[in-house]
């Protein structure tokens, strides 16, 4: 029985249609369609997307002229329909979509300003994300997303001790700040070890591996992130940690993710790839960090 057809959108930053990211975008779209799911393509350097969060992108009259916020208006001019053209367009494909794939040349250990723009007036407040709605909360939570991008560097460099440092930490800000925020779930990065400086038979070999992955990639298990329930979410306890969570992990060898890590190892590969459950970590489905029964128990008795 064939799957169910998906949409599937593609945001793509490269100045270049002869590039390897653009040979990375086309075959993501020849077989995400052979499997008969709906590709939609945002070339943000062919649309000429601008890349500057300002106040041209309200229509009408901002709430507070005299001091601009463009979190607060955006969120205003969402609700009220007074959001500018190019944005709503944006946000109608990621409403559409159940998986984004953002596609682009890793520039100073992120992605490129055009792409950074997108992020801030497409994943706009109100749209993507509240206080209320955040990370396995997050208004995007049904949604899948992931990063695909080429490097300058070679792998080693990436390493723990090569000399730019862990992929893993690097990828941090981009997975959890900006895609697990929103509520994706994550899927691991499919990451393009430089290929400006492998000879034609390894960058078809990694097109190769990148078209093996599209057949199964919708139902990846996404990377894994701590769980909300884990952190007490209001301003008096500063959404932080539990106490009874943090008393259950000073027995664990590792930290919980790159960024929760309490002092501890980094638990590795947790940026680059989806562990299977067990018995010491069990996941929620958005691929957060579930309490034990005691930690559970003890929330419980704290909401009554």
């Amino acid at each position: 029985m064939a799957a169910a057809q998906k949409t599937i959108l593609i945001v793509y930053a490269h100045q270049c249609p002869a590039s390897f990211n653009a040979a990375v975008r086309d075959t993501a779209v020849q077989e995400l369609k052979d499997q008969g799911h709906r590709v939609i393509v945002s070339d943000l350097y062919a649309m000429s997307f601008n890349a500057n969060a300002t106040r041209d992108d309200i229509i009408g009259d901002l709430k507070n002229p005299k001091l601009f916020q463009y979190g607060e208006e955006t969120m205003h001019a969402l609700n009220e329909g007074r959001l500018s053209d190019d944005i709503v367009a944006e946000q109608r494909k990621v409403t559409e979509a159940e998986l984004i794939i953002f596609q682009f040349p890793l520039y100073w250990f992120s992605v490129p300003a055009i792409m950074k723009g997108w992020i801030d007036r497409v994943l706009a407040q109100g749209f993507a994300f509240s206080l209320e709605k955040m990370y396995d909360n997050g208004i995007f939570k049904d949604k899948k997303a992931m990063l695909s991008f080429t490097t300058g560097a070679i792998e080693s460099m990436f390493r723990p001790d090569g000399i730019n440092g862990d992929i893993n930490v690097s990828l941090w800000p981009l997975q959890n700040g900006i895609l697990h925020f929103c509520g994706f779930q994550v899927l691991a990065p499919q990451i393009f070890w430089s290929p400006a400086h492998c000879p034609d038979f390894v960058r078809t070999t990694m097109l190769d591996g990148w078209r093996s992955r599209l057949k199964d990639l919708l139902t990846e298990t996404p990377l894994r992130f701590a769980s909300c329930e884990w952190f007490n979410l209001s301003f008096q306890g500063g959404f932080m940690l539990r106490p009874e969570v943090k008393k259950e992990q000073e027995s664990q060898e590792y930290g919980l993710t790159v960024g929760h890590h309490l002092g501890k190892p980094l638990p590795k590969d947790n940026q680059t790839k989806a562990p299977p459950v067990d018995k010491g970590c069990l996941c929620v489905p958005h691929g957060g960090i579930r309490a034990s029964p005691a930690a559970e128990d003890a929330k419980k008795n704290d909401r009554n």
